[in-house]
């Protein structure tokens, strides 16, 4: 598939392009490489990025920005846990901030008991939490988010309109989400944003940068296939396919 060039039935400019990030590595993820139990301990209280993870962020941030991924994407959306906000505005937020500029930072500094510099909001698209995009639901400590009114302050400038309670009410102790009412929650997301004008949005919770390993690897790169600015140009290429399978 990855050789594979060829037309769609949906030019590229009618189509919106999802960059799927999954967050760096969590101190929770570093727990859990030795000791899964280590998972179930409030130790790991909605965890903050490790060092490594902070390195991959930088190490993709690098990627996008080689690659003009950075430069096309229209809005960043996260889910409200500590390590995808984190993730989200290291890799797609404006780079260091610089006081007494007039726009607040994405991420001021020290946030989730890390020595990182404050992120800034300008030069970047904007930033979205969204709680429907959250990684599974329930029983482990590490999955469940802090308050909203807890986060603002750490990142300022990220849009939390869309999270509906301060508190997280989605999070049981004894209940974990079952895999359709994850499936039913991700329909539900992409339905949000289905309709909107965006052409390029990155939503950052878990997919696959190879971040429970100890590396800073990541599969990267930019999908191929025809970038088609036309209908008639399509129409053309489809007429043709259909005439070369003719013969």
């Amino acid at each position: 598939m990855d050789g594979f060039v060829g037309s769609s039935l949906y030019p590229l400019h009618r189509c919106k392009t999802l960059h799927v990030v999954r967050h760096a590595q969590g101190f929770h993820n570093l727990a859990g490489l030795t000791d899964e139990k280590a998972l179930f301990s409030y130790e790991y209280f909605d965890a903050s990025l490790t060092p490594l993870g902070w390195k991959q962020v930088e190490n993709l941030r690098k990627h996008v920005t080689e690659t003009g991924i950075f430069s096309k994407v229209e809005l960043v959306v996260t889910s409200p846990l500590l390590r995808t906000m984190q993730t989200a505005v290291g890799v797609f937020g404006g780079g260091d901030y610089i006081d007494h500029v007039a726009s607040p930072p994405l991420m001021v500094a020290g946030s989730g008991n890390n020595s990182h510099a404050s992120i800034s909001s300008s030069g970047c698209p904007p930033f979205m939490a969204v709680e429907l995009c959250r990684e599974h639901w329930g029983v482990l400590p590490c999955d469940k988010r802090r308050s909203i009114s807890e986060y603002r302050p750490i990142f300022p400038a990220i849009d939390f309109s869309l999270t509906e309670t301060d508190e997280d009410t989605s999070w049981q102790p004894d209940v974990r989400e079952k895999e359709e009412e994850i499936a039913a929650r991700g329909r539900a997301f992409i339905n949000c944003f289905t309709n909107c004008e965006l052409r390029s949005m990155v939503i950052a919770d878990r997919s696959a940068i190879g971040t429970d390993l100890p590396t800073t690897d990541y599969p990267g790169g930019i999908p191929r296939g025809l970038d088609i600015p036309s209908d008639c140009e399509d129409l053309e290429i489809l007429e043709n396919e259909e005439t070369l399978a003719s013969l």
